[in-house]
């Protein structure tokens, strides 16, 4: 397949560029900077894995990002405003340390965020909690003094309720908890044996524990929501327990000072689970009833090019 040709000007000032770096895959698109453009932008999506390796080694990031640009869209690129939202920034520090080591090799304005912080204006909305559901999961706001704040996001051992790992292990939990009673397998534990092959809890437990990896257990996430419209009460329970604890984190960063009036939740796994979308909002009911639920229904690099216009506003704004 050829790729449009993509015009950028040898000052980089008519193109903006946008980055959403995920933990699987990492979405470049570069657009004009003018929103009502007729010209086309172009995306440009591979796996992280294939230009980042080590999490936290920014320098490295840097290094990477700069041969992306150059080896996607051209020396100009470099000159043209660049925004990144970046999975593993998880703190002010983190995003400002990349931002340095981008600007060693990219001349344009330069902004970082957390993955997570593209949710909000890729819906034009502000004032936002974004809530990641996906591969992991994590709920980030910023402070009126823009530090960044962050929830959860502990990794499929520890934590990411609501993920597509995390929900598999909780509903594993939960099955083997019901054998111990001596309660009879219901639809979820009927699947997961045999998603697991396995023939029994003892089985099962044991071929959980070695497979254990975010892939081989979130890729059986949707037997849960699958159980649960079959009339599964312990997948229902699970769904539901995910939405109170991603409620949770959100109530957290409101309580560490974070002021929001809506919560814009995207991912994978929420985008596609209406159930879990309920989940969440039920819960924010009861614990946060002002704010308003947003699910993501467009690609968060999306956000990634609105801030880049922002920067590039600026940029024309201040000498």
């Amino acid at each position: 397949m050829t790729l449009p040709v993509l015009d950028i000007d040898a000052s980089g000032a008519d193109h903006v560029i946008g980055v959403d770096i995920g933990g699987t895959k990492t979405h470049l698109r570069a657009a004009p900077v003018d929103r009502g453009s007729h010209r086309p932008a172009r995306d440009i999506v591979l796996p992280s894995s294939s230009w980042r390796k080590d999490l936290g080694d920014f320098r490295a990031d840097g290094v990477g990002l700069r041969r992306l640009l150059l080896d996607q869209f051209g020396d100009a690129a470099l000159r043209a405003p660049l925004a990144v939202g970046a999975h593993g920034c998880d703190s002010t520090e983190q995003c400002d340390e990349l931002e340095r080591e981008l600007r060693r090799h990219i001349s344009g304005p330069v902004l970082v965020v957390n993955d997570s912080e593209l949710m909000a204006p890729a819906m034009n909305v502000t004032g936002a909690i974004g809530v990641v559901v996906g591969t992991g999961s994590i709920a980030t706001a910023r402070t009126p003094d823009g530090d960044l704040l962050t929830a959860g996001g502990w990794g499929w051992l520890l934590g990411d309720e609501g993920s597509a790992p995390g929900l598999v292990r909780d509903a594993t939990r939960a099955v083997l908890s019901h054998l111990d009673r001596g309660d009879h397998l219901d639809a979820l534990g009927e699947r997961l044996l045999t998603c697991f092959s396995a023939v029994d809890g003892a089985e099962l437990a044991l071929t959980v524990t070695q497979v254990a990896s975010a892939e081989a257990w979130g890729r059986h996430a949707a037997e849960v929501f699958i159980a649960a419209d079959e009339g599964s009460t312990i997948a229902q329970l699970v769904v539901a327990n995910a939405g109170e604890r991603l409620a949770g984190l959100i109530d957290r960063l409101l309580r560490r000072g974070a002021h929001a009036h809506c919560v814009v939740a995207g991912g994978s796994v929420i985008e596609k689970q209406p159930l879990l979308q309920r989940a969440l909002r039920t819960a924010l009911a009861q614990t946060r009833p002002h704010l308003d639920l947003h699910i993501l229904d467009r690609a968060p690099v999306t956000g990634a090019v609105a801030l880049a216009r922002r920067l590039a506003e600026q940029a024309t704004i201040t000498p």
